[in-house]
């Protein structure tokens, strides 16, 4: 298991409980991320089963279910700017904002278009 210190084990777990984590490459690009920001990232959902993933109103094809995707609380433009500036120098290249709910999606899917910024929610 990977470990970080501004992170707990079960930050990135599916929070059904089912124990279905992200994967080790995006934890890793997390961790480095969050070190380069230096502001808190609090992870709203990381790997979701396809039980939770329905649970929550998500697409099907939700990068979440392949345990590639984090949301991050983002309530403000200057914390957006950090969190995406430092994600986007470790490697992401797909961002999703939803202002209305204040967070940013960031995922590692190779399957899906990228770069990608798009919004949602709003």
């Amino acid at each position: 298991m990977l470990e970080s210190k501004y992170f707990k084990a079960d930050d990135f777990k599916c929070k059904c409980g089912c124990g279905l984590d992200i994967k080790d490459k995006v934890k890793e690009m997390i961790f480095e991320a969050r070190e380069i920001a230096q502001v808190p990232f609090i992870i709203t959902s990381g790997a979701r089963c396809l039980e939770h993933n329905y649970a929550v109103k998500s697409r099907p094809t939700s990068s979440h279910i392949k345990g590639l995707a984090v949301d991050i609380v983002a309530n403000d433009a200057v914390t957006r700017g950090i969190i995406n500036r430092a994600l986007t120098k470790v490697g992401f290249l797909r961002f999703g904002h939803n202002f209305k709910k204040g967070f940013i999606h960031v995922d590692f899917d190779m399957d899906k278009p990228k770069p990608a910024i798009f919004g949602y929610g709003e």
